[in-house]
């Protein structure tokens, strides 16, 4: 197996709308020794789930009670916070926090929450360079005394970002998206991770492929491929013996999907079941995987994956 495996906990669209509920399950991620917890970065997600907890301020607040877990987004829309202002909060998180930050960003995508809150939502490709942009920033305000930058979309200014963030050279930095004509060039020049998981259809195939892409780019920069780590987003099936994941599997399927297609993209079955699928991820290259699952406000489904799966793979 490989040492260096990481997990964490992804929160899905339903379970946004209840603060204990996510501090129940943030409070057992951090005592069963899961690595992360991250939120995605939201205000509304119509037409189903539109009662929904903001993710900065929502993630702050899990720190306070949490003692060694760590927190991320899959992953920040940069066009929602000003660069720049984005890196204090992100600078004075990891501060309070001991460190505990890990960065998630990217281009965005969500054009109805764009326009209900009145934010200009230019072309992919403008997104997209706004986000290098803002990368360029957020690592110039981590790592120096009084930046300076002037791009086409954003300049500072000898803008001070004091205290700095404890981890050093900065917090890991992950970018999400799998554009291969620009996104994936932005993350093999500035990015400490990618994410895939946004407009990929998903499969190993599709995966490899997108990890040949980055390495590409990594070498056409200059960068060691293996400097990027590689993370995947995946919800988990999990069940003691093959009933117990067929019952979970009829009780959370949906009526119009058929077993095999709601199947083929999750991590589905029991501990050694599950330990095989994430193990053919890591054979092409993933390290880190963000995990959910449909009935995680269970104890004993987070203690059955971290008993039985994560200290087997770690």
């Amino acid at each position: 197996m490989v040492d260096s495996l990481r997990f964490g906990v992804n929160i899905p669209m339903t379970f946004r709308d209840s603060y204990p509920k996510l501090l129940r399950i943030a409070q057992l991620c951090d005592s069963l020794g899961f690595d992360s917890f991250w939120l995605p970065d939201h205000f509304f997600f119509s037409p189903n789930f539109n009662t929904y907890l903001e993710a900065w301020t929502t993630q702050t607040a899990l720190a306070a009670v949490t003692k060694r877990l760590r927190f991320g987004n899959i992953v920040l829309c940069n066009s929602y916070r000003h660069p720049p202002v984005l890196a204090k909060m992100a600078a004075t998180f990891d501060v309070i926090t001991g460190g505990r930050l890990d960065f998630g960003i990217g281009a965005g995508w969500k054009e109805d929450e764009y326009i209900a809150y009145g934010i200009d939502f230019p072309k992919a490709s403008v997104r997209i360079n706004q986000l290098r942009e803002a990368v360029i920033i957020i690592k110039k305000m981590w790592t120096e005394d009084k930046p300076s930058y002037e791009g086409k979309y954003y300049k500072i200014k000898n803008a001070i970002c004091e205290p700095k963030p404890v981890q050093k050279p900065h917090p890991p930095i992950l970018i999400g998206g799998s554009g291969e004509k620009l996104t994936l060039k932005v993350v093999a020049e500035l990015a400490d991770r990618c994410n895939f998981d946004f407009g990929i259809e998903n499969g190993i195939e599709a995966y490899k492929h997108k990890i040949e892409v980055l390495n590409r780019y990594c070498r056409m920069f200059g960068r060691d491929p293996e400097e990027i780590e590689k993370t995947i987003v995946k919800q988990v099936i999990i069940g003691e013996d093959e009933d117990e994941v067929e019952a979970k599997i009829q009780k959370f399927k949906p009526a119009d999907v058929k077993r095999e297609d709601y199947v083929k993209n999750r991590i589905v079955g029991t501990p050694e079941e599950c330990i095989k699928r994430i193990q053919e991820y890591v054979d092409i290259g993933f390290t880190y995987f963000i995990v959910n699952f449909p009935d995680m406000t269970k104890a004993e489904t987070l203690s059955l994956f971290a008993d039985k799966v994560i200290s087997k793979l770690k």
